[in-house]
């Protein structure tokens, strides 16, 4: 219903954001690590959102990138994990950690987020890899004008940006921009969506 609030940041809180716009304050839900990169009160921000309906609750959840919003819409859709189980999540992980948890099947490491246990980590992971599958599936072997060469290493990370949304076309596009080849996968991650999310 609404991809972004553009506004002045008129209350900060321990989870929740007021931004004004119009005449309006419009509290909205964020990640702690968000909100502390938020800015300042009195200053002008826009912040991604999710509208969240539930039978007894309506929310607005927020995000600094698209990336995040991304990967919190991802989250919500594993069963068993809530808007406010996301929102943790994104508390205590970056959108590139999390994917590379999901591309490495590190459910040790997905643990660690506090709320998480062993058996919701190996859900979130078999999930999202089985949405990352049908969304290859469906996409198909597509080529690019430009093909460029795919290493195992640059193969991780094209699934990793998959499973985000992007399409392998615009994915191959972005790393045109950027010399991957001596990178680590972590890198290439990051460079990626730097790129991507432009």
């Amino acid at each position: 219903m609404f991809a972004y609030i553009k506004g002045i940041l008129e209350e900060k809180m321990s989870n929740y954001v007021v931004v004004e716009t119009t005449g309006i304050g419009y509290k909205i839900f964020m990640s702690k690590n968000a909100i502390l990169k938020i800015g300042e009160l009195g200053e002008k921000v826009k912040i991604y959102t999710h509208y969240h309906v539930r039978e007894d609750e309506i929310s607005l959840y927020g995000f600094l990138t698209g990336e995040e919003l991304k990967l919190f819409e991802l989250l919500i859709s594993v069963s068993g994990v809530g808007a406010k189980s996301a929102i943790a999540m994104l508390s205590n992980i970056s959108p590139s950690e999390f994917i590379m948890c999901i591309v490495k099947d590190d459910i040790t490491k997905l643990t660690k987020i506090p709320g998480i246990g062993k058996k919701s980590a190996q859900r979130i992971v078999l999930e999202l890899k089985d949405k990352l599958k049908a969304e290859q599936e469906v996409s198909g072997a597509e080529e690019t004008e430009n093909a460029i060469e795919i290493t195992d290493t640059l193969e991780e990370a094209i699934s990793a940006l998959q499973i985000l949304g992007y399409n392998k076309k615009e994915i191959e596009k972005a790393l045109q921009k950027f010399d991957y080849q001596s990178m680590p996968i972590e890198d290439i991650i990051r460079q990626g969506l730097k790129f991507l999310s432009k």
